[in-house]
C-alpha cells in the first residue's frame, strides 16, 4: 500500500475552464507518433507526416488561443502580469508578461501568485492557467520541431534518391565493364 501524499490537491478553478480530454480528441486520433514508428520508403512518406504534424501543431494552437481568451477576460484582465501570445519559430507560444509590456516570463507569474493582494481563488486559476500554458507550449513545439525534422529527412531522401539515381542511369548508359566470370 502506497503511503498518502502529502501534497494537497488544488481547487478547481473558478473563473477557468481547464481543457480536458474531449478538446484533444479530434487532435488524438490523427496519425501522430504512430506515423513516426515505421519504415519510410520515400520522400513523400515524409512530407505526408510532415503535414499531418503540422496540422496537430495548428489545433494545439487553436487550444492556446482558446485559453488566451480566458486568460485575458475578467478577472484576469485587472491583474498586473498578464498571459500573452507570442510568435516564435514554432508558431506561438504563450508567455507570461506585466500588462505595460516591460518584462516577460514565469518569474512574473511566480511574483503574482506570491503576492497578498492576489485572491486566492485567483491563484487557483492561475496555477491551472500556468499549468495549462507549460502543457500546451511543449506540445507546440515537439509537433513543430518533429515536422521540421520530418521535411528535412524528405530533402535527404530526395538527395539521395538523386544520387542513386544518376549512378543507375550512368550504369545504364555505358557498357558493362566489370569482369566476366
Amino acid at each position: 500500500m502506497n503511503p498518502p501524499s502529502t501534497q494537497q490537491t488544488a481547487p478547481a478553478p473558478r473563473f477557468i475552464d481547464r481543457l480536458e480530454h474531449d478538446d484533444f480528441l479530434r487532435l488524438e486520433h490523427a496519425a501522430y507518433l504512430k506515423g513516426l514508428l515505421k519504415p519510410f520508403k520515400g520522400k513523400g512518406e515524409l512530407e505526408v507526416w510532415a503535414s499531418q504534424c503540422e496540422s496537430l501543431r495548428e489545433g494545439m494552437i487553436a487550444l492556446a488561443q482558446r485559453l488566451l481568451a480566458q486568460a485575458t477576460a475578467y478577472p484576469f484582465s485587472l491583474l498586473p502580469v498578464v498571459l500573452a501570445q507570442q510568435s516564435t519559430g514554432a508558431g506561438t507560444a504563450l508567455r507570461w508578461r506585466n500588462a505595460d509590456r516591460s518584462a516577460m516570463g514565469v518569474a512574473l507569474w511566480s511574483r503574482l501568485i506570491a503576492q497578498p493582494a492576489t485572491p486566492l481563488p485567483l491563484v487557483h486559476d492561475l496555477f491551472a492557467l500556468e499549468q495549462e500554458r507549460i502543457t500546451l507550449n511543449m506540445q507546440i513545439s515537439v509537433l513543430h520541431t518533429l515536422a521540421r525534422q520530418a521535411r528535412d529527412a524528405a530533402e535527404k531522401f530526395a538527395h539521395a534518391e538523386a544520387a542513386y539515381q544518376q549512378r543507375v542511369d550512368r550504369r545504364a548508359s555505358t557498357p558493362d565493364r566489370s569482369p566476366q566470370r
